[in-house]
C-alpha cells in the first residue's frame, strides 16, 4: 500500500507543480488554491507511504515522479523545449526511480 500512496502522491506534486506556475506567483486564487491542496494531499500521502519506506527510497521517488511529471506536462502542455539533453536527462531520473524500486525499498523486520 505504502507506494501507492507513494504513486499518488507524486501525481499530486506534477499537480501542485503544474498550478503554481498557473498561479502566476499566487496571485491567482483559483490556481493559488488548488496548489495549496494538491501540496497538502501531496504530503499527507507522502508521510503515510514513509511509515513503511525508507526516508531515502520514498523521497527521491516522490521527488523523481513529480520532476519527470513538470517535465512532461511542461513539454506537452506548456510548450516547452524538448531537447536531446532535456530529454536525456529525465530518461535518468526516470533510471534512478527504477533503480530504487528494484532495490526493495523496506527494511528488513527485526
Amino acid at each position: 500500500m505504502a507506494w501507492i500512496f507513494l504513486l499518488i502522491a507524486g501525481l499530486f506534486e506534477i499537480v501542485w507543480a503544474y498550478s503554481m506556475k498557473l498561479s502566476d506567483g499566487f496571485t491567482r486564487p483559483v490556481a493559488s488554491a488548488v496548489t495549496i491542496a494538491a501540496m497538502i494531499v501531496s504530503f499527507a500521502l507522502l508521510s503515510l507511504a514513509m511509515r513503511t519506506l525508507p526516508l531515502g527510497t520514498a523521497y527521491a521517488i516522490w521527488t523523481g515522479i513529480g520532476a519527470l511529471g513538470a517535465f512532461v506536462v511542461g513539454i506537452l502542455v506548456l510548450g516547452e523545449h524538448a531537447t536531446p539533453m532535456r530529454i536525456a536527462s529525465a530518461a535518468l531520473i526516470l533510471t534512478g526511480i527504477i533503480g530504487l524500486k528494484l532495490s526493495g525499498g523496506a527494511p528488513p523486520e527485526a
